[in-house]
């Protein structure tokens, strides 16, 4: 069975966006290397909940030039390709191709039939 690992919010302007979460929840958040992409840790590690990031928003040909405009919960499986291949045949749609992220693995989003976007992560610290 495969579970939501991590959570992606999408920000116009992200400093603000970090403001407000840090300040409405207490999220801690940690810029990951150089990348415009902040690691947010939602809670101690012994508790029950997922950790995410904040990236600034995105619109792009692959996305049908519309940013994202919520949330993206990312599912963890163990083959990206079968996993997109599989929601494309229950009628869902490609939104981002495959891309690695470097050191963690490969990462995709698929659009379900009515249009939500999630994340289907496979897990590869080899991807470049």
């Amino acid at each position: 069975m495969s579970r939501v690992i991590h959570f992606e919010i999408h920000a116009s302007d992200p400093q603000q966006l970090i403001a407000f979460y840090g300040e409405l929840f207490g999220w801690q958040f940690q810029q990951w290397g150089t990348q415009a992409y902040w690691l947010i840790r939602t809670g101690p590690d012994e508790a029950p909940g997922i950790n995410g990031a904040l990236l600034p928003r995105r619109g792009a040909v692959a996305l049908e030039g519309q940013p994202v405009n919520a949330y993206v919960c990312t599912v963890d499986v163990a083959d990206v390709d079968a996993a997109v291949e599989k929601g494309v045949a229950l009628n869902g749609s490609i939104a981002l191709p495959k891309i690695p992220i470097p050191g963690i693995g490969w990462l995709a989003y698929i659009k379900d039939p009515d249009g939500n976007i999630l994340g289907v992560m496979q897990s590869d610290t080899a991807a470049t």
